[in-house]
């Protein structure tokens, strides 16, 4: 079996655990899930899937609460915890949460994550090998793009 030094990945092979922690590791440190995390959050609160599970906690809560009269007395705390826990067992949430998933994150996995994640993977792998040079196709589009409206850029 071939033993890899601390920091040496030639020895790994892909999709080996230590090899995945590693690059997650990375990942992190380059802040790249902060990232993806701020630019969801961002967009959360506008899809209907958000605002639908919202408006349906609300109600359940509401209904819930319109059993109970309010006394001095009352432990708020345990009435939290108990409606807490009947939200949790509704299954609403669940459901609810991977719709917000498909409406926010699944539209930017291919176009805006996977990218990100693969140059940061490629430069984890291969430091000082990856270039930032846009594909030489990007490069003529760009150039020609610039000449046929030369007189809006110069």
């Amino acid at each position: 079996m071939n033993k890899a030094i601390p920091g040496d990945m030639s020895g790994l092979p892909p999709g080996d655990p230590q090899l995945v922690s590693m690059i997650v590791s990375h990942l992190k440190t380059q802040g790249l899930f902060d990232q993806f995390r701020r630019d969801c959050l961002a967009d959360v609160d506008t899809k209907p899937a958000y605002l639908n599970l919202k408006q349906r906690v609300d109600n359940f809560v509401s209904n819930h609460l319109s059993n109970h009269t309010w006394s001095p007395h009352l432990n708020k705390n345990q009435l939290r915890n108990n409606i807490r826990q009947l939200v949790l067992q509704s299954g609403m949430l669940e459901q609810g949460v991977d719709r917000i998933v498909a409406q926010v994150v699944d539209p930017k996995v291919n176009h805006i994550f996977r990218p990100q994640v693969e140059r940061v993977v490629r430069e984890f792998l291969s430091p000082g090998s990856y270039s930032e040079e846009p594909p030489l196709q990007l490069k003529s589009n760009l150039l020609s793009r610039i000449q046929t409206h030369k007189d809006k850029y110069i």
